[in-house]
């Protein structure tokens, strides 16, 4: 796939932490070592040398083990973190679901956070209020809209972030984990939306531990090991070299 047609393109990108191979108990005891220089440290590679070029409306799982890398790589392509080297090109809007109640103010009500998104997303008050009644009919919490969302159980934080995410119709949609919350009728609503989304252009990246979900959303794979590309082709075939191993 060249250039042109991809709407992510990631080259290159390595993804470094610093982890502290001694214990600290507390932060008075890590600054001093810091600015003595007495801190040992050892580096630890989340993603190594990915490089993947995805294609305007493509549906791309990324699989592989706990700690292999996968959420990292969303959030380096949501640009919620900048690679420690490498490059990341995106063409187009993106809506994140990458963490539970990620963006929501807890102590904020469904309501007050719905507008809150709206604004971090760049969307002004009147443009949220013209799509306030579709996102709480699609969350179906309108018996909860004024209570705040610390009191939400995390079925409910994620049928709310789900509808505020998937009612403007981002380019890209960057989904982990999210259905496996929730009850099984508001996870089919979901899939549903997705392969709407879907079937409208938009390009989806998407990450879960049930197979079958994978199987069912997604055309292509990416099996991530040990932070590094494993094999990446048809979602079958990667799927079944993956439960293989």
């Amino acid at each position: 796939m060249n250039q042109q047609q991809s709407i992510i393109s990631v080259k290159d990108v390595s993804m470094i932490f610093n982890l502290a191979s001694e214990r600290v108990d507390n932060l008075k005891e890590y600054i001093l070592k810091v600015l003595k220089k007495e801190l040992m440290v050892q580096e630890f590679y989340a993603l190594r040398d990915v490089s993947l070029e995805i294609g305007r409306g493509e549906s791309v799982a990324l699989v592989g083990a706990n700690g292999s890398g996968k959420s990292t790589l969303l959030k380096v392509i949501a640009g919620v973190m900048s690679p420690t080297k490498g490059s990341v090109s995106v063409k187009g809007s993106i809506a994140p679901m990458i963490e539970l109640g990620a963006g929501f103010d807890m102590d904020l009500t469904a309501r007050e956070n719905i507008f809150l998104n709206g604004a971090v997303l760049g969307h002004d008050r009147q443009f949220m209020e013209s799509h306030f009644n579709s996102i709480m009919d699609f969350a179906e919490l309108w018996d909860f809209v004024d209570v705040p969302v610390k009191n939400f159980s995390s079925g409910m934080v994620a049928r709310l972030g789900f509808a505020i995410a998937t009612e403007i119709r981002a380019d890209i949609l960057i989904v982990d984990e999210v259905l496996a919350v929730g009850d099984f009728r508001f996870q089919e609503k979901c899939k549903q939306r997705m392969a709407e989304m879907m079937s409208g252009g938009t390009t989806m990246l998407f990450v879960s531990h049930s197979a079958e979900q994978v199987r069912e959303l997604c055309q292509k794979a990416v099996w991530l090991e040990k932070g590094r590309v494993k094999m990446i082709g048809d979602v079958n075939e990667v799927c079944d070299c993956y439960e293989a191993s």
